[in-house]
């Protein structure tokens, strides 16, 4: 085991076995969230987010901005943006389940506005940038083809076999098993594209980053290295979640008509992320048990598809847009009032 620096309070520790290897993990968690994006990542606060990209440089620019394998070698550029949650605004929209679906709703929003941030960041400067149309059309056709890919193909494959089955057990094992089979086939080959390897990269970067916001060390890339990159508040672990979720609520349903299974596989979306949300958050909150490290165990394994180790300068531009949100805000130190409807994931 190294011989890992200790916060003052004891937020982090160091752990020899297991999912984190010879890693630094985080023992307390810290209302920050974040998201990797095309050669950057973005920081999101109580107050606000921001984005921090690695520009290339004006001789690396062609028409079409980059190619393919050409990395970014310019300074690192900052947007950022205020924050007010619809969360705070509305009591019956910080109630449980309902808090979990609005805030992904916003997640997703905020993160697609990154990802159009970065990736305009990439372009040279004459050339047009990316509207907010086109992200939006993005973000639906994105939402679209998730709810077809894990709920409505699931229960439409197995619905060809309903008469076979003859059984709402069987049938509710054998959509259960598909769904999470094609989650976890789908994860298997976005990691396999050479494409997103920086993107995974710089998603461990936020997850270690955060890690070491959260054990209280100081903001710099050799800290934030000995970090691990894999994050108990991560989406993908929440993802996860929701396809074992899902298996219990559809339990209840039966073998109705087959157009009835695709109706409440699309309506109880809501509510299975409203579940997930909870679950993940409450995982966050009480690392420090081990049955509850035990649970996140697999969502944990999982991460390991969709982060890489990061460099230093990868780093270096995660920890530049957390210090964005920190020069704004202290989410450590804020008031009861301040963190009203925050909900958040790494």
């Amino acid at each position: 085991m190294p011989n890992a620096p200790q916060s003052t309070d004891g937020a982090a520790v160091a752990v020899g076995d297991g999912a984190f290897g010879d890693q630094l993990v985080a023992q307390r968690d810290a209302p920050v969230g974040g998201q990797a994006v095309l050669e950057g990542v973005m920081m999101r606060g109580i107050s606000t987010w921001s984005v921090a990209v690695r520009k290339p440089l004006p001789e690396q620019l062609h028409e079409g901005g980059l190619d393919a394998e050409e990395v970014p070698l310019g300074e690192i550029e900052v947007t950022s943006q205020p924050l007010t949650s619809v969360l705070k605004k509305h009591r019956v929209l910080r109630l449980p389940l309902i808090r979990g679906v609005v805030a992904l709703g916003e997640s997703l929003a905020i993160g697609f506005k990154a990802l159009g941030i970065s990736a305009n960041a990439q372009l040279p400067e004459d050339e047009q940038e990316i509207s907010g149309g086109v992200w939006a059309g993005t973000v639906v056709v994105a939402i679209l083809l998730a709810v077809g890919l894990f709920f409505v193909i699931p229960v439409g494959l197995t619905s060809l076999i309903k008469d076979q089955l003859n059984s709402s057990f069987l049938f509710w094992l054998v959509e259960g098993v598909l769904r999470t089979g094609i989650f976890l086939g789908y994860l298997l080959l976005l990691s396999r594209l050479r494409d997103l390897r920086r993107v995974f990269e710089y998603h461990g970067a936020e997850h270690k980053t955060i890690s070491c916001y959260e054990a209280g060390l100081e903001l710099t890339p050799a800290n934030a290295q000995r970090f691990s990159r894999l994050h108990p508040r991560c989406g993908t672990s929440f993802l996860l979640v929701v396809m074992i979720v899902a298996i219990f609520v559809f339990a209840p349903i039966g073998l109705p008509a087959w157009y009835f299974l695709v109706l409440t596989r699309i309506v109880g979306v809501p509510l299975i992320a409203g579940i997930s949300f909870e679950l993940i958050k409450f995982a966050g909150k009480n690392r420090r048990r081990a049955w509850v490290r035990a649970i996140m165990w697999p969502g944990l394994m999982l991460q390991k598809l969709t982060t890489r180790e990061p460099d230093l300068d990868q780093l270096a531009v995660a920890i530049a847009a957390m210090n964005a949100v920190l020069a704004v805000e202290n989410p450590m130190g804020a008031s009861e009032e301040e963190m009203l409807g925050m909900e958040v994931v790494a």
